[in-house]
C-alpha cells in the first residue's frame, strides 16, 4: 500500500440538497467537494474524519436507492475525469473514476478498442456502474466489474491503495462491487480488445414462445435479451452477436424514429396518460407492443448495446439462478394479470455468466436478471412489493442501485461471501466513515 501527500486544495462548495436522477432520493450534505487528483481526494477524506463527518461519493445519480445519499461530506468526482493510459501489450485501460462511460466508449472507439460487454445505458461514471454492480446482457461476458483488472482505493485513513489479482487480492476481490463501503475508488483499469462489430437482431415474439425457447436463445447468442410488455402477450427480443462486417448502422431517420420519436417521445406521452388515466393503461400497452417491428443492423459494441433513456423512471431488478428464471417470470405475469395494478412500462431480462466477486448479484451462479420499471410519479410500493416476494421466493438477489426493501440478514443468506465482505469492511473502515443509512441497511453496522 502506497501513501502519497496531497497536492493543491480541492475546489469547494456549501452543501446544498442533492437528488438522484428519478427524483426520489434527497439528501442535505454539510458539504461538496470535487477533488481534482486521488491526492486531493485523500485529503479530502482524512479532512472529513478529522471533522467527524462521514463520506459518500455521487456520480450521475442513476441509482433508485440511497446508497450516495449523505449528511456529511459529498464527493463530486467530476474533475476526476479523462484516460490515464492505454496499455496495448496487457490490453487494459485505466481512466478515472468519475469518467462517464459514454466518454470512455467513444474515446476506446477512437483508439479501436471497445469494452467486451456493457449495460443498456452509458450515463454513468465507471466507479458509479461498477461499484453497484451494473450489467448487461451476455452468455459468456460478465458486469462491467468483472472486466476491471485494478483498481485505486482511497481507504478511510486517506491512504491510497492500489489493488488486483497479484496486490491486494483480498480488497481486489470485493472491491470491484464495493458498494462505496471499503473507500472511495479513484481510478480503474479495465480490459480491453480491438474494436468489434455487431450484429442485432430485434425481433417480436409471444411471450409463451420466447419462455419454452429461452434456453435455446441463451445458449446459441453470445447477448440476449428481451422485454415483455405487461397486459399483453407480446415481447420484443434482442439478439447481438459479433459480425464479420461490413458495419451496416440503423439509417439515421429510422433510427431517429424508433428509438428518439416513438421509444422516447411517444412513450414519454403514453405514460404521462397512463400516469393521469390508469384504466387506460393495458389498451395503451397493446398499441405500445405492436408499435416496434423487426429490424437488423450491425455497429461497434457501444452503439448496440446501449440506447437513449430519457423517460424517467423508478426500477427493482432482481438477479435469478438461470434454472429459476421460466417459473418466476411466468408467476410475474400471472400477478399483473390477476391483479389491479396496471403496468406501463416493460419488464426487461437479461442474463450473465456467474462471476467471482463477493457481492456481485451473479456471484457463483448463471444469473437471470428480471428488472421491472414504474413511471416516475407513479405510486410504485404495491407492484414492487409483488414482484419483490416472488423473486425472493426463487432465491432472487437485489440490484444494489435499484428500489428493493432486504436487510442484511436476509443478504447474509443470499451471498455466500457476504462474511468476507463484511469482515473486509470492518479492517478498512471500522469507524464507519462510508457509512450511510442505506449501507446500515444492507451491510449491518
Amino acid at each position: 500500500m502506497s501513501t502519497r501527500t496531497a497536492g493543491p486544495g480541492s475546489s469547494r462548495t456549501t452543501g446544498g440538497p442533492w437528488r438522484n436522477w428519478a427524483g426520489n432520493v434527497t439528501s442535505r450534505p454539510v458539504r461538496e467537494v470535487s477533488p481534482a487528483s486521488a491526492e486531493e481526494l485523500a485529503a479530502e477524506v482524512r479532512r472529513a474524519a478529522g471533522d467527524g463527518l462521514r463520506v459518500k461519493t455521487v456520480g450521475t445519480g442513476h441509482s433508485f436507492t440511497s446508497i450516495a445519499a449523505t449528511d456529511g461530506v459529498l464527493i463530486r468526482p467530476e474533475l476526476l475525469t479523462g484516460i490515464r493510459g492505454v496499455d496495448r501489450e496487457a490490453m487494459t485501460v485505466t481512466v478515472e473514476a468519475g469518467t462517464p462511460l459514454k466518454r470512455l466508449n467513444v474515446v476506446l472507439a477512437r483508439e479501436g478498442l471497445s469494452l467486451t460487454n456493457m449495460g443498456d445505458i452509458m450515463e454513468q461514471t465507471v466507479a458509479g456502474a461498477t461499484s453497484t454492480g451494473t450489467h448487461g446482457t451476455g452468455r459468456d461476458s460478465a458486469s462491467l466489474a468483472a472486466q476491471i483488472r485494478a483498481l485505486e482505493l482511497v481507504t478511510a485513513d486517506g491512504r491510497i491503495m492500489t489493488c488486483s489479482k497479484e496486490e491486494h487480492p483480498e480488497v481486489f476481490a470485493a472491491a470491484r462491487v464495493g458498494l462505496g463501503a471499503l473507500g472511495v475508488v479513484t481510478a480503474l483499469t479495465f480490459a480491453v480488445e480491438p474494436l468489434f462489430l455487431l450484429t442485432a437482431r430485434e425481433e417480436p415474439m409471444r411471450f409463451d414462445r420466447v419462455l419454452a425457447d429461452f434456453d435455446e436463445l441463451h445458449a446459441e447468442n453470445e447477448h440476449f435479451e428481451f422485454y415483455w410488455f405487461p397486459h399483453t402477450d407480446n415481447c420484443n427480443t434482442k439478439r447481438n452477436n459479433r459480425s464479420a462486417g461490413p458495419a451496416a448502422p440503423l439509417p439515421r431517420l429510422a433510427g431517429w424514429f424508433e428509438d428518439e420519436f416513438l421509444s422516447n417521445g411517444v412513450f414519454q406521452a403514453a405514460c404521462s396518460l397512463g400516469r393521469a388515466v390508469p384504466p387506460a393503461i393495458p389498451a395503451i400497452a397493446r398499441v405500445s407492443s405492436r408499435a416496434l417491428s423487426a429490424r437488423t443492423y450491425t455497429d461497434i459494441p457501444y452503439k448496440v448495446f446501449t440506447s437513449p433513456r430519457r423517460v424517467r423512471f423508478l426500477e427493482m431488478e432482481y438477479a435469478l439462478p438461470r434454472e429459476a428464471a421460466t417459473t418466476a417470470l411466468r408467476e410475474l405475469k400471472a400477478m399483473v394479470e390477476g391483479s389491479p395494478l396496471k403496468v406501463s412500462f416493460p419488464v426487461e431480462v437479461r442474463t450473465a455468466p456467474a462471476d467471482d466477486i463477493a457481492l456481485s448479484t451473479a456471484s457463483g451462479r448463471e444469473t437471470v436478471y428480471v428488472a421491472v420499471h414504474l413511471y416516475k410519479g407513479t405510486p410504485h410500493r404495491g407492484y414492487f412489493t409483488a414482484v419483490e416476494r416472488i423473486m425472493t421466493a426463487h432465491g432472487g438477489r437485489p440490484h444494489w442501485g435499484k428500489v428493493h426493501t432486504r436487510d442484511a440478514a436476509h443478504l447474509a443468506e443470499a451471498y455466500p461471501r457476504f462474511a468476507e465482505f463484511t469482515a473486509l469492511r470492518d479492517r478498512l473502515d471500522p469507524d464507519r466513515l462510508f457509512a450511510n443509512d442505506y449501507l446500515r441497511r444492507v451491510l449491518g453496522d
